[in-house]
């Protein structure tokens, strides 16, 4: 079995989708944001607020780096900004055995999950409205997409279940 990754914006489900992909797959899940939490011992909201996102995207490297080193079956949800930094999505490109699933999704369809736990998300804490927040997303989306784009494989979350998605992603 191949290790497989998980990329696209915050929302859009990776963590719950590799959850239930790793129980499927009989294999480890990590979140790399909690990865780091658990490493550095330190929220990463309070890493962006106390050591900026310079030194967090510099840790998320190197514990990406670390994952993509031991070669045993897993499934990783990356936080949305992973793949954009420190040539990351080639990192993953480059890597045997590694699949990248990009999971995709409308501007408007991320705002309407992410409005309810901004308060949780580091990068939207200080949107004081719907409209700012879609207005965030849509210039984050489209300076991410390249590298979103990258990925082995892309699905459209929208309209869809979990098991559609395990379905499409094992398939």
């Amino acid at each position: 079995m191949q290790q497989l990754f998980l990329v696209g914006y915050m929302g859009s489900g990776k963590s719950t989708l590799g959850k239930v992909l790793a129980q499927n797959l009989n294999c480890p899940f990590i979140d790399l944001d909690a990865w780091i939490e658990d490493q550095e011992g330190v929220p990463v909201a309070q890493l962006f607020k106390e050591k900026g996102e310079l030194y967090f995207r510099k840790q998320e490297h190197h514990h990406l780096k670390k994952l993509l080193e031991d070669p045993a079956p897993k499934v990783v949800a990356l936080g949305g900004g992973t793949p954009c930094y420190y040539n990351n999505m080639e990192l993953l490109q480059k890597a045997s055995n590694v699949k990248t699933v990009y999971l995709n999704a409308s501007v408007s369809f991320l705002a309407k999950r992410l409005l309810p736990e901004k308060q949780q998300r580091p990068l939207i804490q200080h949107l004081d409205s719907e409209s700012a927040l879609r207005e965030f997303i849509g210039k984050h989306l489209f300076e991410r997409l390249p590298f979103y784009q990258k990925a082995s494989q892309s699905l459209m979350i929208e309209g869809k279940t979990v098991a559609d998605l395990v379905s499409a992603v094992t398939s």
